[in-house]
C-alpha cells in the first residue's frame, strides 16, 4: 500500500475515532486526579482503574497498575508487535495540578466544559489527559494490533514527587526500547505542527538574609537599622538587570534556531495585565528556551496579617533558574550561589542552601526515527514541521536515556502553548490538536513497523 494510501486511511480512521476520544477525554477530565500530598485518594484509584479498562479496550490486555514502594502506581503495558519488530514506548502521565478557585476559572474545572471556540475545557484537558487519550487514539487506529512492539507507560506522579524514576532503575528491561515517544507536549499554535528538541534544565536555591539579632521596633530603630526584608528585596533586584535578563555573571546563554513564538502568541497564553510589559530582550523563543530565567518562587517571613511595627531579622527567598540545556546545573548553580553570597547590601549576612540541580535535554535530531517522525507529523498535519523547546524540565527522560541508551525520543502532544494554559486557570485543548497526534503516531508507528 502507498504511503499516501496509508496517511489517508489513517486520517479516515482518526476521524472516526474522535466522537469517541472526546468523551473518553470528559471522561477523565471529571476525574480530580491529584497525587499531591493531603488530596483525597479515591479519585486516584478511580483514575487508574478507568485507565486501566480503557488501554485494555485497545489492546493492552495485561495493562495494570505495577507495584510502587510510594505514591500512585504508573500503568504499564505491552503489545507484542512481529518478530524483529522496533519496540516503541508510549509515554503520558495521569494525574493534574490543582485547580483553586482564586486562580480565577470561568467554568467549573472538574466538569468538562466545550464552549464556543470548540475547545474542551478543564484541569488536565490539555496537560496531560489528552495525551492519555491520544496513546488510546492511536492503538485504536491499529485495533489494539500495531506494527511493531508497542509498551504503554502512563505516569501518576509527574506532577509532584515522581516514583517513575526509580522504577524505570528497578525494572530497566521494561524500558529496553528503541524509541520512546512522549505524548506531554504541544504545538505553538494549533495546526503548526512542532517537535519538541531541547528542554531547559532547573537549579534551586534558598538564600536566607539577617540583619538584626532580634526584632525591633520601626519606629525608634527604623532607618539606621536595616530590615532584612527590604535587603533580601535588593539582593533578589539584582539578579536581573533593567531590561528583565539574568545578570548573573558566569551563567551560560545561547542563540535559538527553531520555530518562533511571536509577543501576541505569548500574550495571548500568558495573560499579563494590561500595561505590563515583557521581561527581557531577545526573540520570545530565544528568551523561552535558549536563555536562562530566574524567579523567586517563595518567600517566608512576617505575614501581612501578623505584621506590626517591627523590623524584621531575618527573610528568606526560594529562588529558581532555569538554566540552557546542555550546561552543567551545578556549574550553573555555582554562578547563581556566588552572586547571591556577594550582592547583599549594607553587609547582611547571608545564607544559601543549595536545593536542586537538574540539568536540561536535548534530543537527538540526526537520526532515522527524529526523521520518520518528522515525516509523520508533516503528513498528519500538512504543513512543514518546526522545532520548538520547553521552558520545564522532565527528568525521567536522562533515566530512561540511560536504562536505553540506543533509543531515540520524540516528544510531541496536543498542548497547543499559545491557548492551552496548562497549571493555570481555564486550561483547554482544542480537539484538532488531539486529532493530528493521533495520527501523526499512527503514521510513526506504521513506518517503524516497516523497518
Amino acid at each position: 500500500m502507498e504511503a499516501a494510501v496509508q496517511t489517508d486511511e489513517i486520517r479516515t480512521r482518526t476521524a472516526a475515532l474522535m466522537p469517541r476520544l472526546l468523551e473518553q477525554l470528559e471522561e477523565l477530565v471529571a476525574i480530580p486526579s491529584l497525587a499531591f500530598p493531603g488530596s483525597p485518594p479515591e479519585p486516584m484509584t478511580q483514575m487508574v482503574d478507568t485507565l486501566v479498562r480503557m488501554f485494555r479496550e485497545v489492546g493492552f490486555t495485561d495493562a495494570r497498575p505495577m507495584p510502587v514502594p510510594h505514591g500512585y502506581p504508573p500503568i504499564y503495558g505491552e503489545i507484542p508487535g512481529p518478530e524483529g519488530s522496533p519496540t516503541v514506548v508510549l509515554y503520558a502521565h495521569y494525574d493534574v495540578q490543582p485547580a483553586p478557585p482564586e486562580q480565577g476559572w470561568t467554568s467549573d474545572p472538574w466538569t468538562p466544559t466545550r464552549k464556543g471556540d470548540g475547545r474542551i475545557y478543564g484541569r488536565g484537558a490539555a496537560d496531560d489527559k489528552s495525551g492519555v487519550v491520544s496513546l488510546l487514539g492511536t492503538l485504536g487506529v491499529f485495533e489494539g494490533a500495531p506494527p511493531c512492539t508497542v509498551r504503554l507507560v502512563l505516569e501518576g506522579m509527574e506532577e509532584t514527587e515522581s516514583n517513575l524514576e526509580e522504577f524505570v532503575l528497578a525494572h530497566p528491561d521494561l524500558f529496553d526500547a528503541d524509541v520512546f515517544v512522549v505524548c506531554d507536549m504541544g504545538n505553538l499554535h494549533v495546526g503548526e505542527p512542532a517537535l519538541t528538541t531541547v528542554l531547559r534544565g532547573d537549579v534551586a536555591c534558598v538564600v536566607t538574609v539577617r540583619t538584626l539579632e532580634h526584632p525591633l521596633h520601626s519606629g525608634v530603630f527604623g532607618g539606621p537599622a536595616p530590615d532584612a526584608m527590604m535587603a533580601l528585596a535588593r539582593l533578589l533586584s539584582s539578579l536581573q538587570d533593567e531590561a528583565g535578563d539574568v545578570a548573573v555573571q558566569g551563567v551560560t546563554r545561547t542563540d535559538w534556531g527553531g520555530g518562533e513564538f511571536t509577543e501576541a502568541d505569548f500574550r495571548q497564553g500568558a495573560d499579563l495585565l494590561e500595561g505590563v510589559a515583557l521581561s527581557g530582550t531577545g526573540p520570545i523563543a530565544a528568551r523561552l528556551w535558549a536563555r536562562p530565567s530566574i524567579s523567586a518562587i517563595g518567600v517566608d517571613m512576617t505575614s501581612v496579617a501578623g505584621s506590626s511595627n517591627v523590623l524584621v531579622p531575618q527573610a528568606s527567598a526560594k529562588v529558581s533558574m532555569r538554566i540552557v540545556p546542555g550546561t552543567d546545573p551545578e556549574v550553573e548553580l555555582d554562578a547563581l550561589v556566588a552572586h547571591l553570597r556577594s550582592h547583599a547590601p549594607w553587609g547582611a549576612q547571608v545564607e544559601v542552601e543549595r536545593t536542586k540541580a537538574a540539568p536540561g535535554f536535548t534530543c537527538r535530531t540526526d537520526g532515522p526515527v527524529y526523521a520518520a517522525a518528522r515525516e509523520a507529523m508533516a503528513e498528519a498535519f500538512g504543513r512543514p514541521v518546526v522545532e520548538a523547546g520547553c521552558g520545564g524540565s522532565i527528568p525521567l527522560l536522562r533515566t530512561l536515556a540511560q536504562v536505553a541508551p540506543r533509543a531515540e525520543f520524540v516528544l510531541w502532544g496536543p498542548e497547543d502553548v499559545a491557548r492551552s494554559r496548562i497549571h493555570a486557570s481555564d486550561e483547554s485543548v482544542d480537539p484538532a490538536e488531539i486529532a493530528g497526534i493521533v495520527a501523526a503516531q499512527a503514521l510513526l508507528l506504521q513506518r517503524l513497523g516497516s523497518w
